[in-house]
């Protein structure tokens, strides 16, 4: 099957143009039909001969994600499931503004993108490992995870085809790469899409946060890459007992190898690190383990995001209770830990990694798209 056109590059489009002899401003015009007009097909490119739209047809194929699913939050968080073309299925989630959510101003949305298809690294309490790995994604199923929403949250909207419109208004203003999959065992595909989407889509770097569990010698990688894309660790525990009890990782990379890595990141970027840290009851809630998330927050400079867990069926894990939460998170601001508690986005829509892909692996009918609003 002929690659997906958007799998390219700018340079490499340009060198493809180039060998043909081709005008290479044309290459500037089918950029902008693919990330600003963000067309399926190529006849919708008017301004590009027809010629070269054929030629383009026979050498390259035009992917667009089909939606299998999607649901809305009251607090109009969305969880989209995407079938691939080869039948998989991933998700990704659009969730609105929060002034707690890594800082950002009130009007920004945040879209959180999967990697893979699967996941290999079975954390014991995620959805996305439960059905096994199948496969990395390509850098264009990556990248089309952002511009089938834009054009989902644009069918929401208006009645006009988002190619038709003269300019198309963007919603996306940051990416989170922690979906389904471990983004940086998809190292070179991931890192080629979010360039692709920094320097085509305009999305800055300081507004892609990269997610992992753990894999320290691609986080000393990222850490030597020109971009500054930031890091965030889904660290969920503060000690290697904890920690290797829900994160086989953490027995190939236990916290001080994890620790030196991030370390090293922050030395090559100068920038803050963000813990992920998903409370689950019984496990890694109790006061106790503040002392060592704390111990380990001062010492990378690092902010800690608390999520309370969401329930996933047929996994043992509770959610702890509201005043557990709160005195979890009261304790580290003691600690002198600048910690934010982020549990009102998506918990009535089952937004944990996986469960949409899970309840829906064999969903034929695509499920009624809610408006933003509701």
């Amino acid at each position: 099957m002929p690659t997906d056109i958007k799998n390219l590059s700018r340079a490499e489009l340009t060198a493809w143009f180039v060998e043909r002899k081709l005008p290479v401003y044309r290459v500037d015009q089918l950029l902008q039909w693919l990330y600003e007009r963000r067309v399926t097909g190529w006849d919708q490119m008017t301004n590009l001969p027809k010629s070269l739209r054929e030629t383009l047809a026979d050498e390259f194929s035009l992917h667009t994600h089909t939606l299998a699913g999607v649901e809305g939050s009251r607090d109009t968080t969305q969880k989209s499931l995407w079938r691939l073309r080869d039948g998989a299925f991933i998700e990704s989630v659009l969730i609105p503004a929060n002034p707690a959510l890594f800082g950002e101003a009130a009007d920004r949305h945040t879209l959180c993108v999967s990697t893979q298809v699967g996941c290999a690294y079975g954390c014991k309490f995620c959805a996305s490992g439960l059905d096994g790995w199948k496969r990395n994604l390509e850098p264009a199923e990556i990248i089309e995870q952002v511009l089938s929403t834009e054009r989902l949250q644009s069918k929401s909207t208006s009645e006009e085809p988002d190619h038709a419109r003269t300019t198309s208004p963007r919603l996306v203003n940051n990416l989170v790469i922690m979906g389904m999959g471990e983004p940086l065992a998809n190292y070179d595909n991931l890192i080629k899409a979010l360039k692709i989407l920094n320097t085509e889509y305009h999305i800055g770097a300081r507004k892609i946060t990269v997610s992992t569990s753990g894999l320290a010698p691609e986080i000393r990688r990222l850490a030597d890459e020109p971009h500054q894309f930031r890091l965030a660790i889904s660290l969920h525990g503060a000690t290697d007992e904890v920690r290797s009890r829900i994160m086989p990782v953490n027995r190939k990379y236990p916290l001080e190898v994890l620790t030196e890595a991030c370390a090293y990141y922050q030395r090559r970027k100068g920038k803050m690190i963000t813990f992920e840290y998903i409370l689950i009851a019984g496990v890694n809630d109790h006061p106790d383990q503040t002392g060592p998330l704390a111990d380990l927050s001062r010492r990378l400079h690092a902010k800690v995001n608390l999520i309370p867990y969401n329930k996933v069926e047929g996994l043992p894990w509770e959610r702890p209770t509201e005043a557990a939460q709160d005195a979890f998170v009261e304790a580290l601001r003691q600690r002198g830990v600048t910690a934010t508690l982020r549990r009102e986005k998506g918990h009535d829509i089952a937004a944990a990694c996986g469960q949409l892909r899970l309840k829906n692996s064999t969903t034929t009918d695509e499920i009624r798209i809610p408006s933003p609003t509701q």
